[in-house]
């Protein structure tokens, strides 16, 4: 297992280097002015088809809009937006929050043409049901000669997606505060989270869809209330997030460059590894929604990240800011103890609900994600029994250390993007021209 942290410890600093950030940031930033800054001008309309104005059931596909984005949503808000900011700031300070806000608004594009593409070019499986996502939309988008893309993203899709992170803070807190065996903690979510995703797509779509609205307004209250609390304390905050972007005080002793490059490549990663944007999970879980109009879908997609990042994310890391708590083992320890400095006697209670909801919600989310790309790489039935590896590997994930599950899963991140921004920026004509015939046709 040493061998292993040291591999993955040596491959993410190869994997997440300055030409990745750039082709996730300048992706973001062309596709935005590509599409003239569409996710800001079609929001009204998106809500719209959030709340199911548009909705037809006999449209392709095996979830409705609401779903596809609960299942999205339950798999990137979690456990990135309360352990993956307290390492950015652990790592990179609190201008590292700057990058984050960054990546958040240019993926806002990015979400919209890669999920417009999973239900533009989906393919049917064997049961004939029709299947949307990178690999998919690279096969049949971009022809047989791009196969080897496809077969790259679906390969580290499936170490990517397995839901090591969650299980791993979630079972770090309850030891930490509860004194419950890591071990113990893993068992129970291999049974509680396989008993979910045991019955497909459509039972992840209907539990989502009750636990992701409900976890998100609890966990926005409890931030709120310790932000406004302490009020006065936050438009110094939000200067030092800004001001520490750019390397802070590093500037005056010479070592811009250094620092820079740390705050932005933490930022920016953890940014990804939070709403995904770029990666290529959300497409498969919006390439499965019902509708015959993939622009609606790109529609809806766009707002995960605003939602994940620029509004979730900037709550914690203000909490932690506030509170000034020192760095901890664990992030998700980190964030906890912010939220019992600020809320003493119930701060932790309530996070700890919080997290076990956030978690679990995205090892449910996540088997979908695993599962399709196994799928695609060994057909649905022998594909379909990789859901048993996904299970055993919560247990194990338990109890290994926070850096080595982090290195891993962002090193197969790394290689799932790139896949991913190439065959989006080469189908972006595409996704354009089926954007203005669709809003000529609806007259907006």
């Amino acid at each position: 297992m040493e061998y292993l942290d040291q591999f993955f410890s040596v491959a993410v600093d190869y994997a997440w280097g300055i030409p990745l950030v750039v082709l996730l940031i300048l992706s973001g930033v062309f596709f935005t002015f590509y599409s003239k800054f569409l996710p800001f001008r079609a929001i009204r309309h998106a809500i719209n088809i959030l709340r199911g104005k548009y909705d037809n059931p006999d449209d392709p596909g095996e979830i409705s809009h609401f779903h596809a984005l609960s299942s999205a949503l339950s798999a990137t808000i979690g456990m990135g937006n309360i352990a993956g900011v307290a390492i950015a700031i652990t790592l990179g300070g609190p201008g590292a929050i700057f990058w984050m806000w960054v990546a958040g608004i240019v993926g806002m594009s990015t979400k919209y043409f890669t999920c417009t593409l999973a239900c533009l070019y989906r393919k049917k499986d064997e049961r004939g049901i029709e299947q949307g996502g990178p690999m998919y939309f690279i096969e049949v988008g971009l022809g047989k000669y791009y196969k080897p893309l496809a077969v790259m993203f679906a390969v580290c899709g499936m170490i990517g997606t397995l839901a090591l992170f969650q299980v791993n803070q979630l079972s770090g807190l309850l030891h930490n505060d509860w004194g419950i065996n890591r071990w113990v903690t893993g068992f129970v979510c291999m049974v509680l989270v396989g008993g979910v995703i045991l019955g497909g797509i459509v039972r992840v779509g209907k539990v989502t869809s009750k636990v992701v609205p409900s976890m998100f307004v609890l966990y926005v209250v409890a931030s709120m209330y310790v932000i406004l609390s302490n009020a006065s304390l936050v438009p110094a905050l939000l200067q030092s997030i800004i001001t520490s972007a750019f390397g802070g005080q590093a500037m005056i002793g010479g070592g811009t460059a250094i620092a820079f490059r740390q705050v932005l490549i933490t930022g920016v990663k953890r940014a990804a590894f939070s709403n995904e944007a770029g990666l290529g999970t959300a497409p498969m879980a919006h390439g499965a929604a019902k509708t015959k109009e993939p622009v609606r879908e790109g529609l809806i997609a766009m707002l995960g990240p605003f939602l994940d990042t620029n509004i979730v994310c900037t709550m914690t890391a203000l909490v932690i800011l506030i509170t000034g708590v020192p760095s901890a083992q664990d992030g998700v320890v980190m964030t906890v103890n912010a939220f019992e400095t600020a809320m003493p006697g119930f701060g932790r209670y309530i996070m700890t609900l919080v997290i076990i909801l956030f978690s679990v919600s995205t090892m449910i989310s996540y088997s979908y994600y695993s599962l399709k790309c196994a799928r695609y790489l060994f057909g649905y039935n022998f594909g379909s029994k990789y859901i048993y590896v996904y299970i055993i590997t919560l247990v194990f994930a338990a109890v290994w250390t926070q850096n080595m599950v982090i290195n891993m899963l962002d090193t197969a991140f790394a290689m799932m993007a790139i896949p991913t921004l190439t065959s989006t920026l080469l189908l972006s004509p595409k996704v354009i021209a089926h954007t203005k015939d669709y809003f000529k046709r609806m007259n907006l």
